[in-house]
């Protein structure tokens, strides 16, 4: 994701107010949906050039025709519906509302761009699938599967051959898993609205070939798990609490544990997440290696990312071995964005240091005398 920022924008009388979901996606490249408007001026109307901005702190009252609260600037648009539509009272309105025209980010729209033949990733969200490298006719296990990126893009890399069973336990996300696989014509795909903490079971009950599964049931298993989400970028504010941050490492350790049983010996396991903490990636990494003798840290192909951090007790070795992204990391600046191709090592660090989200991977192996 490119996050240089348009300057200079000169802001309209006419004003919209989003929340703060809306503003985050207004960042990333969307327009803005009419159920994100929260406020519009008492004159709007379709056709308008008007300013948006974001209410992050959410004290803007629905209807408003004007707030002077804190609110964060997200660039200018075109209205496509007026206030009085916008609030009429009638049932609530589908579609955009604003189609962005200058937003302070230069993120791309990408909406309904090939929808049949595009699934939109960030580099390290792509990369992560190369590095599972899963084969045909395999069986590979997506544990926090929604909206499906990665899930399609494992059936895609094995040709539609084998299985691959996504689970997610929200309902209305495992539909999402299924729309996204039915758009691209996948059918190796089988999503489940399930708990990947519970994925294992012991004994041979229950139906076959639906969760939860008997250890030892998959080639490859990738953990995308949850987490604090703080490599997404661009961000309007920190929400979070101590209290959220810390809730995400007993789960990530319980979703690890069914991983490292649900793997066949000489299968991979794949653990990635979305944040930048320590305690959520290298600390996970050497608690896996620990609880679980059988796996084996493995290097990782394509390698992009930098060396994972030092902190959590693992070796030089070891570190080198896992792929971490800082968005904060500084690029280097000799970087020839022309000639990429047979790019030093150190210049394609760089590049995707710069220009992505904060990610974190680790690749293990399970040994076959386990």
């Amino acid at each position: 994701m490119n996050c240089k920022t348009r300057r200079n924008i000169k802001k309209q009388r006419c004003e919209v107010i989003v929340g703060a979901q809306c503003g985050h996606a207004v960042l990333r490249g969307a327009h803005v949906y009419a159920p994100g408007i929260v406020s519009a001026s008492k004159f709007m109307k379709a056709g308008d050039v008007v300013s948006v901005y974001s209410d992050i702190q959410g004290k803007c009252k629905k209807g408003a025709k004007e707030f002077d609260g804190t609110k964060v600037f997200l660039g200018n648009g075109i209205s496509e519906r007026s206030r009085d539509e916008l609030f009429s009272g009638l049932p609530e309105l589908k579609g955009i509302g604003i189609r962005m025209t200058e937003p302070v980010y230069l993120s791309p729209s990408f909406d309904n761009v090939l929808p049949s033949y595009l699934f939109l990733q960030n580099l390290p969200s792509a990369l992560v699938t190369h590095v599972l490298n899963p084969q045909p006719g395999e069986k590979i296990l997506d544990m926090c599967a929604a909206p499906g990126g990665k899930t399609t893009h494992i059936a895609a890399r094995m040709c539609d051959q084998g299985e691959v069973i996504a689970l997610d336990k929200i309902s209305h996300k495992v539909e999402k898993i299924k729309q996204n696989a039915s758009l691209l014509g996948l059918k190796s795909i089988r999503a489940f609205c399930f708990d990947g903490t519970k994925a294992l079971k012991r004994e041979m009950v229950g139906t076959e070939g639906e969760p939860p599964f008997l250890p030892e049931s998959f080639d490859r298993v990738l953990l995308d798990a949850p987490c604090s989400g703080m490599g997404q970028r661009p961000s309007l504010a920190c929400a979070w609490t101590l209290k959220e941050v810390v809730s995400y490492q007993p789960l990530q350790r319980k979703l690890l544990a069914a991983a490292a049983q649900l793997l066949r010996p000489g299968g991979v396991l794949v653990y990635s997440t979305c944040t930048v903490t320590l305690a959520e990636n290298e600390e996970q990494v050497a608690w896996a290696l620990e609880a679980f003798p059988h796996l084996q840290l493995q290097p990782q192909e394509p390698r992009i990312g930098g060396a994972g951090m030092a902190g959590a007790g693992l070796s030089p070795e070891q570190l080198q071995q896992l792929q971490r992204f800082e968005p904060s990391a500084a690029p280097l600046q000799s970087i020839d964005l022309d000639s990429l191709h047979g790019a030093r090592e150190e210049d394609m660090i760089a590049l995707a240091n710069r220009d992505c989200i904060g990610f974190f991977i680790a690749k293990f192996v399970k040994c076959k005398s386990a």
